[in-house]
């Protein structure tokens, strides 16, 4: 039976590319999704729930836990919005439901999580927001409770894990500005509990020293994940003697601040400082234009769901244990003017 890693090699396209046409999405092409299930049909490949019945449980919903407030999750960030459209897209399709669990910033995310599993809310969990080390995966990996995790963590709890691909931004980023003449290259991340801050950091560092530079710590921002944030990065920036010459926002609430807190300085995005950050609904009415990668919330949820699914299955006796999806979920850069190059 073919799963859609081998459909993406069999056809030489991306695994999202795959997932759009099974999931009939309306941006793929007609020959696309003729081509794609032609060759599901001849390899085999079974979406994962076709032939298995569910393993209904007394709920029939899936919880989707997101840490709320402007210190975690930004004052206006659609993100998870798209994201749970996708996840609810595929989960309709099988009689199921998505909750979502909010956790708010006043309460520890620990025993809010064991709250909510104590009351038998939810079949599953989708869970977000993940820490370096995170004691909620240990905590739902001892529990009869499929879970799947939206990030990375040092604690493995054997759960099925999706995250975009940080490395390849990170080498993205520093190569395209490298490439333009930028030498004193800055990095915005969110707050450091958060795994994502670690990977980022530890990317950029690698790729930066494997061109010759470092990543000066006058040169680190840490914001909060909102515009906020990205407006306090830019006024700290700068206030520095030797600022740099350009500058990474890693979370997509941080351009809209980040490029007001520099024009009230006197500075311009393009000119004086050079910006690569995360696309947004907003960011293409900015001037300069920004250059900027672009995700799919939509689709990374739908792998989530499609991820999910086969822990709910019934076991089919005899039948081998369902594959854990872990996968890192390219990003697509989007050529703008606010890095021209020295």
């Amino acid at each position: 039976m073919a799963g859609i890693r081998d459909l993406a090699r069999e056809l030489n396209l991306a695994v999202s590319t795959v997932s759009r046409a099974l999931n009939d999405h309306p941006t793929t092409s007609a020959k696309t999704k003729a081509l794609v299930r032609e060759a599901a049909a001849r390899l085999g490949y079974v979406a994962n729930q076709s032939g298995r019945s569910l393993r209904r449980g007394s709920t029939g919903a899936i919880g989707f836990v997101i840490e709320t407030g402007a210190r975690v999750s930004g004052q206006s960030d659609a993100f998870f919005l798209n994201v749970s459209d996708g996840v609810q897209s595929v989960l309709a399709r099988h009689g199921l439901d998505l909750v979502a669990l909010l956790s708010p910033s006043e309460e520890d995310p620990n025993a809010f999580l064991q709250r909510m599993v104590a009351r038998d809310y939810v079949d599953g969990i989708i869970l977000s927001h993940i820490r370096r080390v995170d004691p909620r995966i240990s905590f739902l990996a001892g529990r009869n409770l499929p879970f799947v995790t939206l990030g990375r963590s040092l604690t493995d709890g054997g759960q099925p894990w999706l995250d975009l691909d940080f490395d390849g931004f990170a080498a993205q980023s520093v190569a395209r500005l490298v490439s333009r003449g930028y030498r004193r290259i800055g990095l915005v991340v969110p707050p450091p509990d958060l795994n994502v801050v670690s990977l980022l950091t530890e990317g950029f560092r690698r790729h930066l020293a494997a061109a010759g530079l470092a990543l000066e710590e006058a040169h680190l921002f840490a914001a909060s994940p909102n515009e906020e944030g990205g407006y306090a990065a830019a006024r700290q920036l700068a206030g520095l003697a030797q600022r740099p010459e350009a500058v990474v926002l890693t979370n997509v609430s941080h351009t809209l601040g980040f490029y007001r807190g520099l024009s009230e300085q006197g500075l311009r995005p393009g000119r004086h400082v050079g910006v690569i950050g995360f696309a947004s609904e907003s960011s293409h009415y900015l001037t300069p234009r920004l250059t900027a990668f672009y995700q799919s919330p939509r689709e990374i949820g739908i792998r989530l769901a499609e991820a999910l699914l086969p822990l709910l299955a019934r076991p089919v006796p005899g039948a081998p244990p369902p594959r854990i999806l872990r996968e890192t979920w390219s990003v697509s850069l989007i050529e703008g003017e606010s890095d021209p190059g020295l």
